[in-house]
């Protein structure tokens, strides 16, 4: 299921009440989802389907994950046949990697996803400058790699534990090879698009940005502004760094991306400017709405209780 991260959950499109209905019905298939009802997660999919006329692809993609784990191979095939044919889809490895679909294997039509999404993969790679390509996915492969192990490890043991705090150094110097790699292609070439990067390497150049100190990211800013107007990144990945930024220099965020972690483990929104209209600022830039994003994180979007838990800060402050 396309769950990963917050950049793997953004796209374009206005926020009205077709909007509000497609993200209520998305949330509760996803809750479906993670509860392993997926026959009535597929159905809930389907029904947010007919009130959208612009289905994102993303949830083509989980709905199509559903069906298959609900033993619907007709529904699931529905949705990965027009990824392929009408999306121009093309994560060939995710696809191969992700076992939701192992149902689907000794089905003819499979073989029939894999050739047109291998087919679309290959079209597009043909103008990547594959070395950069290839250096960016090791640096991908590395980043998420130490971070899934400290997610692991904070599930086991605790986020305060002396396992986290032994692996964050490892993460941190991992961070810090990658950021040289990572400076030198800014630098020397600039923020390239996924034209040339393909979409992952284009995301790489940002989560490296973005998982590093306050005065790269500052410093890089500018050149990720420059990017997002020459249209060579998505509006949503400024979001995040600013985000990152102000909450770094003790600021409100403004699209509230930045989720912290108590010493008890317990997630939380920080602090952002104008709580009731940031569901209409995220959709400006992409963003889905609060709540549909922080069911990612297995929280509840209470927009009362936040601003009255942002009050209680103020007093506190």
């Amino acid at each position: 299921m396309l769950k990963l991260t917050v950049v793997f959950l953004c796209f374009f499109g206005s926020y009205g009440q077709g909007a509000k209905d497609y993200d209520d019905l998305l949330i509760e298939a996803n809750r479906l989802y993670n509860s392993e009802n997926y026959l009535e997660s597929g159905k809930k999919y389907a029904e947010a389907f007919k009130t959208n006329k612009e289905v994102k692809y993303r949830d083509r993609y989980n709905a199509a994950c559903s069906w298959a784990l609900a033993k619907k191979p007709d529904s699931s095939f529905t949705q990965l046949l027009n990824l392929a044919s009408n999306y121009g889809y093309k994560d060939y490895e995710r696809l191969l990697e992700d076992t939701d679909f192992s149902s689907l294997y000794e089905d003819q039509r499979w073989n029939k996803v894999l050739t047109l999404v291998k087919a679309n993969k290959e079209a597009a790679a043909a103008n990547y400058d594959k070395p950069l390509v290839a250096l960016l996915d090791s640096i991908h492969e590395s980043d998420q790699k130490v971070r899934k192990k400290l997610g692991s490890l904070g599930d086991k043991y605790g986020w305060q534990s002396k396992e986290v705090k032994t692996h964050w150094k490892t993460v941190d110097r991992v961070d810090s090879l990658n950021l040289i790699k990572v400076k030198q292609i800014l630098d020397e070439r600039g923020w390239l698009g996924s034209d040339i990067l393909g979409d992952q390497g284009n995301m790489t150049l940002f989560l490296v940005i973005q998982h590093s100190n306050l005065e790269v990211q500052e410093n890089y800013l500018p050149l990720l502004k420059k990017a997002v107007s020459e249209g060579n990144t998505p509006p949503h990945f400024l979001a995040l760094l600013q985000d990152r930024i102000e909450i770094r220099n003790d600021r409100p965020q403004t699209y509230g991306s930045q989720v912290g972690r108590t010493e008890t483990g317990e997630s939380f929104v920080a602090p952002m400017i104008d709580p009731d209209h940031v569901d209409e600022r995220r959709a400006s830039i992409g963003l889905d709405s609060m709540e549909s994003y922080l069911s990612n994180f297995d929280m509840k979007w209470d927009l009362e209780a936040y601003k009255l838990s942002l009050k209680s800060q103020d007093q506190i402050d």
